[in-house]
C-alpha cells in the first residue's frame, strides 16, 4: 500500500499553475571566480528569470536560532548571510523558506521569501575548509522525507538537516561510499564526481549531477552511492552547476558560465534546450518537485483537495463531478504509508465541497486519499501540515 500511494500522480490544476514560478535560482555575477549575486525565481517552461528576491546589496534582518536574538554580521567575513562564495541552495517547501550554506562556513541560513528576514543556524558540523576544494559544499536538497540534505564535493560529507518544534539542527551522517561498479567513475575524483547539484525521487534517494555532467544515485538510507550514466546533447566544456526538479518531472540545469539552461530526461539523461534565451550564471537550483512524482492535469472532473500546504487544521474536498455518488471516504496517511485518519463524507450528492478537520494532527507531510463507492481511488493528494 505504501508503495503504490506515493508512486501515484498528483492532480491538481492549481499545482500545474503555480508550478511555473517554483524553480529557484541561486545566481552570481559573471566572473572566474564565484560572485554571489541574488536569489530569484524562474520560469523554465517559458524561459523567464523572475525578479530577484534577495540579493548582494540587501539589507536583512538576521535572528540568531542560538542566541535568540537579533544580530548584527560582519558582511566581509566568510560567516555571513551575504558572503561572495555560495554554491549550495534548498527549498524548504514546508515552511516556504530557501536554505542556503556558504561554501566557506558552517552556518546554514533560512530566508524567508516574503518578509527577506533571515534565521541564522549555527553549527560546527559542516567541516569546510577554504583550503580544501573536496570538503566545499557545493550541492543541497529537500529530500522525500522533508528533511535537507547538502553535501561537499567529494562526497566526504552529507550533512541532513532537520526541524523539530521549531529548530533546526544539523547531523553529519558520515562519508558517502562508492558502489563496486563505479570503478573510474567515482565521485570522490574531482573531474568525475566534483560540483554541481543534486535532486531528490520520491524513494528518498538523492541524484547527484556533477559539473563534468556525470549522475550518481546516493542512498541516505545505506550511505552508497551508485554511477547512473552521463547526461549527453550538452555542449562541450558544459559546466553544470545547478539542478532542479520541474512540474514535469524532469531535472532542469543551468551553468555558472552563464550558457543556455537545459532540461534532461532522466530515463535516458537526454538533455535539450529550455526555449527562450535564458542564460543566467547558475550557482544552484531549487524546488519543490521530486523524481517520479509528476504533476498531471486532471479531465475536467472538478475534483479537488485543498489547500495542500494545511496551516488552519482543515482541508477542503472539492467532488464537482455528478458520477460520483454513493459512499464516499476520505483517507489521511503519514509519509510511511501508516493511515492515521478516515471519515465518511456524508450527502455528497447535496454537498459537493466539505470541509475535514484534521484534529491537531502533527506537522508534516500526508497523502489524502478519496475512495469511492467501489472502493476505487478518486483521487491521491499530497498535503504538508505545519
Amino acid at each position: 500500500m505504501k508503495r503504490k500511494l506515493f508512486s501515484l500522480a498528483l492532480v491538481s490544476a492549481a499545482s500545474v499553475a503555480f508550478a511555473q514560478q517554483d524553480v529557484f535560482a541561486l545566481t552570481g555575477k559573471t566572473s572566474t571566480n564565484i560572485v554571489f549575486s541574488d536569489f530569484r525565481t524562474i520560469d523554465v517552461n517559458h524561459g523567464v528569470s523572475g525578479a530577484a528576491i534577495f540579493s548582494a546589496e540587501s539589507s536583512p534582518n538576521v535572528f540568531s536560532q542560538q542566541q535568540n536574538r537579533m544580530i548584527t554580521e560582519v558582511k566581509q567575513s566568510f560567516n555571513n548571510s551575504q558572503a561572495v562564495s555560495m554554491a549550495s541552495l534548498a527549498y524548504d517547501g514546508l515552511n516556504g523558506k530557501l536554505v542556503y550554506i556558504p561554501m566557506f562556513s558552517s552556518n546554514v541560513y533560512l530566508l524567508d521569501q516574503k518578509s527577506k528576514d533571515i534565521t541564522l543556524i549555527e553549527s560546527n558540523v559542516v567541516k569546510t575548509t577554504s583550503c580544501d576544494l573536496a570538503s566545499h559544499i557545493t550541492r543541497m536538497t529537500t529530500g522525500y522525507d522533508r528533511n535537507i540534505y547538502a553535501m561537499s564535493n567529494s562526497g566526504s560529507q552529507l550533512i541532513q538537516i532537520s526541524r523539530k518544534d521549531g529548530k533546526y539542527t544539523l547531523t553529519d551522517l558520515g562519508a558517502v561510499k562508492d558502489d563496486s561498479a563505479n570503478g573510474e567513475n567515482s565521485i570522490k575524483m574531482m573531474t568525475k564526481g566534483f560540483g554541481g547539484d543534486m535532486v531528490a525521487d520520491a524513494d528518498n534517494n538523492l541524484m547527484v549531477f556533477s559539473a563534468s555532467g556525470n549522475v550518481f544515485k546516493v542512498s541516505p538510507k545505506l550511505m552508497t552511492t551508485k554511477f547512473l550514466g552521463k547526461v549527453s546533447g550538452l555542449p562541450a566544456n558544459y559546466s553544470l552547476n545547478g539542478a532542479a526538479v520541474n512540474s514535469k518531472g524532469n531535472v532542469v540545469i543551468g551553468s555558472a558560465r552563464g550558457e543556455s539552461m537545459y532540461e534532461i530526461a532522466m530515463d535516458n539523461l537526454q538533455a535539450k534546450p529550455i526555449a527562450g534565451n535564458l542564460k543566467p550564471v547558475i550557482y544552484d537550483l531549487a524546488s519543490s518537485y521530486f523524481l517520479g512524482e509528476k504533476l498531471n492535469l486532471i479531465t475536467a472532473s472538478g475534483v479537488d483537495i485543498y489547500p495542500t500546504k494545511v496551516e488552519e487544521d482543515f482541508i477542503n474536498i472539492r467532488l464537482d463531478d455528478p458520477k460520483i455518488t454513493g459512499n464516499v471516504s476520505v483517507e489521511i496517511y503519514d509519509f510511511a504509508g501508516i493511515k492515521v485518519m478516515q471519515k465518511n463524507l456524508p450527502s455528497i450528492e447535496k454537498n459537493r465541497t466539505q470541509r475535514i478537520e484534521l484534529n491537531n494532527l502533527k506537522s508534516g507531510v500526508y497523502v489524502v486519499s478519496v475512495v469511492g463507492s467501489n472502493k476505487k481511488v478518486i483521487l491521491n493528494k499530497k498535503i504538508s501540515v505545519n
